[in-house]
């Protein structure tokens, strides 16, 4: 493509609105424009980019034996309705109502869409396993949207749905996704973890996340250091190690309130008592669809709201606002505690390993010392409640863990039978027996995927794209337009990268040298291709990677260094890690 012709509106300037590397390096390329609160154009080279991912997407799903479809964005409110999901989703689903005073959806996901055509279409066993996917707009009405492309309202998805028989042939196809996604990420250039994680609203009994390492990311991951346990911290465990403890003393001292004005805080009551965080009880009182919870954890330690609403076997879990808490319960917020509570209990593990301890004393201005588990309160639901840190012991090997930041790309669940037993999604088995199909389902996020490449890819001048998915693999720079023979020079190797079906970017421009290297640092061609009127004359093209690797000067009139260099840079970026 020719520069001079090509919709590239470049920015010199720091976009305002950007907030992170990826959105600021794609607006200032001219890849994405902003129309609304999380709603983007794509402007050509940003579409370049995720068609790109898309090929790749494509070729490693059809690869696995998936088979593309297409299916529609709006969706009626009867199939959200049957799957109990209408109400349950909540205010992310934009609902919609026709002309006729129907009630629709704008898809955030497709599992109920794909499973009623499959319903009707699968009847036997023989016709599984099964393996469908689209690339297609989604729209998830984030309170907040932001960071572009990486949180955005509407958005461009691969979304698969598999369907098997059974527990066994539905972890094999998992597993082939598994193993499809981490074939993707690779091709797309970039450094991701597979970690375990939370299915959320999807639902389902297991699922990993495809996380991209970027400080900038939204996720925490919590990793091994001595194996290769990875999970998202929502997900992620801790060896605990209980202590050889006693049981409680009898004669111990009784439990005793303390005046403790203006002490809500751990910090303050650790500080008054002079003790450690750890030995102070924090307690929360959560709310879910089972009614009030205390949840009660060490001091020292962040409660996992995760953790607590798979502990409650929970379909909704909130704070509720101390306003609530005062005037429903009756109970002062800063000085709750689990001894002789009316709230039920919900007790991370660690906390009746605890010696004697301080908690609040469930009245205003005051804390209770010596609190002993076992004596003085006491619980039947006891669980890992709380957020990981670095330093804890890893729960497959006891070696240590690292917190990193990261980018989630992709999504893969075990849904079981969740959906196919709400919209009776049946076939006959061997036996002629009827049987819920079980399912699995699969995500990507394409423009994200493209966000989240621009994060681990870039300098101080800007893009340093992959060559996988780099929109141009060549910026070809003519510095002398004003000679025929550099000229003539430039448009003889510009026809021949087109030829050889090279995306190639010609700068044509009547622009000044430092405006054209900008623009092609900004861009992110893997390599640059400079001629100017000393290197004709010299009889060499002068090259250079983008990343900043290699320069070299190539002859004009011998093309095969050129071709091999392209190649080797097209080999790199294909390797797939073993």
């Amino acid at each position: 493509m020719r520069f001079s012709r090509m919709y590239l509106p470049t920015l010199k300037e720091e976009p305002a609105e950007a907030e992170v590397i990826s959105h600021r390096l794609m607006l200032r390329a001219g890849m994405v424009r902003r129309l609304a609160a999380g709603i983007y154009s794509y402007l050509p080279m940003g579409l370049m980019a995720l068609r790109n991912v898309e090929a790749i997407i494509r070729q490693e799903m059809n690869r696995a034996g998936a088979q593309e479809l297409l299916l529609p964005a709006v969706q009626p409110a009867e199939l959200w309705q049957e799957s109990g999901r209408w109400d349950f989703y909540g205010k992310e689903l934009l609902r919609i109502t026709d002309r006729h005073q129907r009630n629709f959806c704008f898809g955030p996901t497709h599992e109920e869409v794909i499973t009623d055509l499959v319903r009707h279409e699968v009847r036997s066993y023989r016709q599984l396993p099964l393996n469908l996917y689209q690339i297609q707009t989604k729209f998830r009405d984030e309170i907040r949207p932001r960071f572009g492309l990486m949180r955005g309202r509407e958005f461009i998805m691969k979304d698969a749905y598999s369907f098997d028989v059974d527990d066994a042939a539905a972890g094999i196809s998992y597993q082939g996704m598994r193993e499809a996604y981490s074939r993707i990420f690779s091709l797309c250039g970039l450094d991701f973890r597979a970690v375990e994680a939370d299915s959320g609203a999807i639902g389902g009994s297991f699922s990993h996340e495809f996380v991209v390492l970027a400080e900038s990311g939204e996720d925490a991951v919590a990793s091994c250091q001595a194996c290769a346990y990875a999970a998202n911290v929502e997900k992620a465990e801790g060896r605990f190690a209980a202590a050889d403890k006693c049981a409680a003393d009898a004669a111990a001292p009784a439990a005793a309130a303390v005046a403790t004005p203006d002490r809500e805080s751990v910090e303050s009551v650790a500080a008054f008592f002079k003790v450690d965080p750890g030995a102070i009880l924090k307690s929360m009182i959560f709310e879910s669809d089972r009614g009030f919870c205390l949840v009660v954890v060490p001091g020292d330690r962040e409660v996992n709201e995760i953790k607590v609403k798979a502990a409650l076997g929970a379909e909704w879990l909130e704070i509720p606002a101390p306003s609530r808490i005062a005037d429903e319960l009756g109970l002062p917020v800063g000085y709750l505690g689990p001894v002789d509570t009316v709230l039920p209990l919900l007790v991370d593990r660690q906390v009746p390993e605890l010696e004697a301890v301080v908690c609040g004393a469930n009245r205003h201005g005051f804390h209770l010392q010596g609190v002993i588990w076992g004596r003085d309160f006491s619980c039947n639901k006891v669980a890992d409640l709380v957020q990981v840190r670095a330093g804890d012991r890893c729960p497959r090997c006891g070696g240590l863990l690292q917190i990193d930041r990261g980018i989630e790309v992709g999504h893969i669940f075990k849904l079981g039978t969740k959906y196919s037993e709400k919209l009776k999604a049946t076939f006959l088995d061997q036996e002629g027996q009827e049987r819920p199909l079980v399912m699995g389902c699969y995500g990507i996020g394409v423009g994200r995927t493209v966000a989240a490449a621009i994060e681990q890819h870039y300098d101080e001048n800007g893009i340093c794209f992959p060559y996988a998915i780099a929109p141009f693999k060549v910026a070809l720079l003519n510095l002398d337009l004003k000679s025929a023979e550099v000229t003539a020079a430039c448009e003889a190797l510009y026809a021949e990268l087109e030829g050889r079906g090279i995306a190639v970017l010609y700068d044509d421009r009547n622009e000044r040298p430092g405006v054209k290297f900008k623009d092609a640092d900004l861009i992110g061609a893997p390599l640059r291709l400079t001629l100017g009127r000393k290197s004709f004359e010299r009889g060499i093209i002068e090259a250079r990677l983008r990343d900043g690797s290699s320069n070299a000067e190539l002859p004009l009139a011998d093309r095969a260094p050129l071709w091999s260099l392209l190649a080797e840079l097209a080999a790199d970026d294909s390797r797939i890690p073993s």
